[in-house]
């Protein structure tokens, strides 16, 4: 009867919307992977992109032009101290025996000797790496929750007074490199105004506005330079989202935009939001070391640009690694997060 199809089809509009979040189709064909298995899988993966990267690093730190040797000794060498460099830095032995050697050193922790100046390698990268994580953390803090709330102001009014100034602004920040923001930056605040120092020195007796005020300019070149992506794939996936058939359910029956992007838009968006906050702090890697090198920051990044003007090949290969090693594991929350965000990823037909 007309009436009992009505009750029955405002009984299944009513269901759609009381819980719109993404679930498991019953399939009799796909198969249900478990959580370890997908957490396993993705521990496999990231060792053998590590493995193959190290091999990377190695060779290439090993085809450059010159020779260490003649690069240490300098002006000095002579054929008797060539050979004695050689024989202590182990150059003599096969490149695949090198390579082991240098590998199961990394893992031990051993990173060796400069041999810009004989300093300890893992001291050194402790030392700098604290101020390394300082900065791409602040950062982290700053970008992350201003591209979220900044790409849900987009979703609400698509095509809006609101929506066309941000996207403008995030595709201007994105054809502009991280350097060329971080120069503006320094030649209003720096030179002009003399608000801030354009030299991020830092000292062991300043305090926390001292380093606040250092790492006002850094932190907002490396803001800019990754809040544009994040705001613009925060836009496209919640907007993504809005048109599934639930959500346009939902705005038929009448919720409200705000109360349908907070509860229902955002968390079934959040997988791909996820993977475009992991992917620009993986961005991070290199844009430190751009952004440490024009201020003098004293991170990895300005330490990995030294060693390479110094042809410090151990340093460089321990940064190479380092900064490679954050990035597979960046990525590889990035996929855990996601999955657990999203079930629907754990189903494989």
């Amino acid at each position: 009867m007309p009436g009992q199809e009505s009750l029955a089809l405002h009984a299944i509009c009513d269901h759609s919307c009381i819980d719109i979040r993404p679930c498991i189709a019953p399939d009799t064909k796909g198969i249900t992977l478990s959580l370890l298995e997908i957490l396993v899988k993705r521990l496999l993966l990231g060792l053998a992109t590590l493995l193959f990267v190290s091999v990377l690093v190695f060779l290439g730190t090993e085809i450059l032009p010159g020779d260490v040797a003649n690069a240490i000794l300098g002006q000095g060498a002579t054929p008797e101290l060539i050979a004695q460099i050689r024989e202590r830095l182990g150059l003599n032995e096969p490149l695949h025996v090198r390579y082991l050697v240098w590998l199961s050193n990394f893992v031990t922790g051993d990173f060796g000797s400069s041999l810009a100046n004989g300093a300890d390698i893992g001291t050194e990268i402790n030392r700098r790496a604290s101020n390394t994580i300082i900065l791409a953390g602040c950062t982290a803090l700053l970008a992350v929750p201003l591209s979220i709330l900044l790409g849900l102001a987009c979703a609400i009014k698509p095509g809006g007074l609101i929506d066309r100034v941000i996207t403008s602004l995030s595709l201007a920040l994105i054809s502009l490199p991280d350097f060329l923001v971080a120069v503006v930056l320094v030649t209003i605040f720096a030179i002009k105004l003399r608000w801030l120092p354009a030299i991020a020195s830092i000292r062991p007796s300043y305090e926390f506005f001292d380093w606040v005020r250092i790492l006002i300019l850094p932190v907002a070149g490396l803001t800019f330079t990754i809040l544009a992506h994040m705001v613009r794939m925060t836009r496209s996936a919640v907007l993504n989202v809005l048109t599934s058939p639930a959500i346009e359910m939902a705005i038929l029956k009448g919720v409200p935009r705000r109360r349908l992007l907070l509860r229902h838009a955002l968390p079934n968006a959040f997988g791909p939001i996820i993977n475009v906050v992991a992917l620009n702090l993986a961005y991070l890697i290199s844009g430190v070391v751009v952004i440490e090198t024009l201020f003098n920051f004293p991170g990895l990044g300005r330490y990995m640009v030294e060693a390479v003007t110094n042809r410090d090949v151990p340093v460089v290969q321990t940064c190479a690694m380092i900064f490679c090693c954050v990035y597979v594991v960046l990525n590889m929350t990035a996929d855990i997060l996601s999955i657990m965000a999203n079930p629907r990823v754990r189903y494989q037909k």
